[in-house]
């Protein structure tokens, strides 16, 4: 009997993803400024082995390389991010022509080897000097980061129509100056959301500048989006369920889709909850042209009353025969299908893109250093088929972007994680494409899946 094809839209983008700071390295050369990455990274036991962004897969040199290696691979898009101070090394003021001179040469590089540009503005590493000025917490942010988007769009936006303004706000905001655990390491509920509404004022402020310029091409916002499923149907876990939710989920959705804050969520957070002035809420309402949805994970939540400001304890859920990947999350696939459809019944059916997919795997290079990562396949494979469900559906997504092109720094987790579909031996620079790489070649030749 013949297998079932999983087959995608003609114009369906393939694409792979990498951020600034996991793989540039070069950290202090011509020109770029301090990022708040550059400085926790040098704090005591902040990030596991001592490991550093100094170098990473110094992707800042070998750029023109890496591009051959993505068209190799038959990757239709790349997405990446752009350093805020590698281009503006003071977060405002002077442009570093030499910084943004890099992402020109990178633009061109990937239309010349047919592969489409898509670029993040943000992702985590915010200049060190504005920081000290107190970051996103500051409402000054805003003015700040339209500034940098402006420095951006005039340099490239002729030749790249693909946009984003922020990846993953929650982290930035609650890991950040929540958890404390990722630059700039604070810990203070009131300061996390307060950062994260200006994350989103800041959104919507880039999104301002770049269609008051007509450029003509497209800009959303990224969201990582895991599936939550109450632990039980106690009214404790489906409230404690709600309340995760409404952090994850509603504190961006609902004001850019639905034009409101999550009202319940707000007074549950009392003294915690954000300062908003007049009309900021119509300034997010529809500010973005897609929604891009990262998504590795599924979660179980219960109530648990020593389970910080939400009540809540998170538990990684696996499905049947899945178990978990490298990070310890549960693998579901069908999880990602679920958050899909929650976005297309309760938010005005947008256009989407799954902008992140992908796992940590315990990958053992051979004596040539290939990696035969049947592991990473298996997921990507499980979570593209209920992806083209949702399609089959009515979902209206238009892309998927593998995390990650390579093997690179994992934030607090250092380079212990690998989620390259491009193996980097980090002692030697070397760059061998796995066995996902060729795999994925595959998907993308035939717009299919098989499974």
């Amino acid at each position: 009997m013949e297998k079932k094809l999983y087959t995608f839209p003609d114009n369906f983008i393939w694409g792979g993803i990498a951020s600034a700071y996991q793989i540039e390295g070069a950290w202090n050369e011509d020109g770029k400024g301090e990022s708040i990455w550059d400085h926790y990274v040098r704090l005591p036991d902040r990030i596991l082995n001592g490991d550093t962004g100094n170098t990473a897969c110094d992707h800042y040199h070998q750029m023109p390389d890496d591009v051959k290696l993505m068209k190799e691979i038959g990757l239709k898009s790349y997405s990446f991010t752009l350093s805020w101070p590698r281009i503006l090394p003071e977060g405002i003021g002077e442009i570093n022509q030499k910084g943004l001179d890099f992402y020109d040469r990178l633009v061109d590089r990937l239309l010349e080897a047919g592969i489409l540009p898509k670029a993040t503005l943000y992702h985590w590493d915010f200049p060190l000097p504005l920081q000290e000025k107190g970051g996103w917490p500051n409402r000054d942010s805003i003015d700040w980061f339209g500034e940098y988007a402006s420095a951006v769009f005039n340099k490239l936006a002729d030749r790249v129509n693909l946009w984003a303004t922020h990846n993953e706000p929650w982290v930035a905001a609650f890991l950040g100056y929540g958890a404390g655990i990722h630059a700039p390491g604070i810990n203070d509920a009131t300061q996390a959301y307060q950062a994260a509404h200006h994350l989103l004022l800041s959104h919507a402020k880039a999104v301002e500048i770049y269609r008051s310029g007509n450029y003509g091409g497209e800009i959303g916002l990224i969201l990582n989006l895991n599936h939550l499923i109450p632990g039980s149907d106690s009214d404790e876990d489906l409230e404690a369920t709600q309340r995760v939710y409404d952090e994850t989920h509603s504190l961006f959705l609902d004001p850019i889709f639905l034009g409101k804050y999550p009202e319940e969520f707000f007074k549950w957070l009392g003294p915690n909850q954000p300062q908003i002035e007049a009309g900021d809420l119509e300034k997010l309402t529809g500010t973005a042209d897609y929604l891009g949805i990262n998504h590795y994970n599924s979660d179980k939540v219960y109530y648990d009353h020593f389970g910080g400001w939400l009540k809540a304890r998170l538990e990684p859920y696996a499905a049947p025969g899945w178990g978990f990947t490298q990070m310890g999350w549960g693998i579901n696939p069908a999880g990602l299908k679920a958050e899909v459809m929650n976005i297309v019944e309760n938010y005005s059916h947008p256009k989407m893109m799954v902008t992140e997919n992908g796992c940590a795997a315990v990958d053992i290079p051979d004596e040539n250093g290939f990696v035969n990562d049947l592991d990473r396949i298996r997921f990507l494979r499980a979570h593209l088929i209920t992806l083209q469900e949702a399609i089959e559906e009515g979902a209206n997504v238009r892309g998927y972007y593998v995390w990650s092109v390579l093997d690179n720094f994992e934030w607090e987790r250092g380079y212990s994680k690998k989620f390259g579909l491009i193996r980097v031996d980090f002692q030697t620079l070397e760059r061998i494409p796995k066995q996902s790489a060729y795999w994925y070649r595959d998907v993308i030749k035939n717009h299919a899946v098989q499974p």
